[in-house]
């Protein structure tokens, strides 16, 4: 399922993240979504406010996301690593400023092309943000016929 979950998310930015914090109050945010590698989902936070502290109180996570074309909806849980420094930092960076210069351009060529009017064509995240690297315990798969399929991630 996880080859199957990554093809639908190369072509999203952004996924829902679920956090709960310490005292069981839960917060929903969308993340922008750097890239998919192993059984390893990057996200970008960029706020660092309620869902950076939820996860230093409780590291475990839900990335929900919709495939509109089947109404089949998906649930990642995993727990988090937030990375903030070093090596790998500095390459998840080169990667992030790669992935807004792509979606910068992509809206920009599908706003003269349409006529499709964006608020803001560019997409520029802050200098200040951290990289979540969601390590995937389980998937959900849910069929708009009300099924489960749950997949534990080894």
């Amino acid at each position: 399922m996880l080859k199957k979950i990554s093809k639908l998310l190369k072509d999203k930015e952004f996924v829902s993240v679920a956090t709960c914090d310490f005292n069981g109050r839960p917060n929903a945010a969308p993340k922008f979504l750097l890239k998919i590698e192993n059984n390893s989902i990057y996200l970008v936070d960029y706020i660092i406010g309620t869902t950076f502290r939820n996860l230093q109180a409780n590291p475990k996570v839900s990335i929900s996301f919709m495939d509109t074309n089947s109404l089949v909806g998906y649930q990642l849980n995993g727990r988090v690593l937030t990375i903030d420094s070093g090596d790998e930092y500095d390459q998840l960076v080169k990667e992030l400023s790669q992935r807004e210069i792509d979606l910068s351009t992509r809206r920009i060529i599908e706003g003269v092309t349409s006529g499709k009017v964006h608020e803001d064509f560019e997409v520029s995240i802050t200098d200040t943000f951290v990289i979540f690297k969601v390590e995937v315990e389980e998937m959900v798969e849910m069929a708009s016929g009300g099924t489960l399929k749950r997949e534990k991630v080894s």
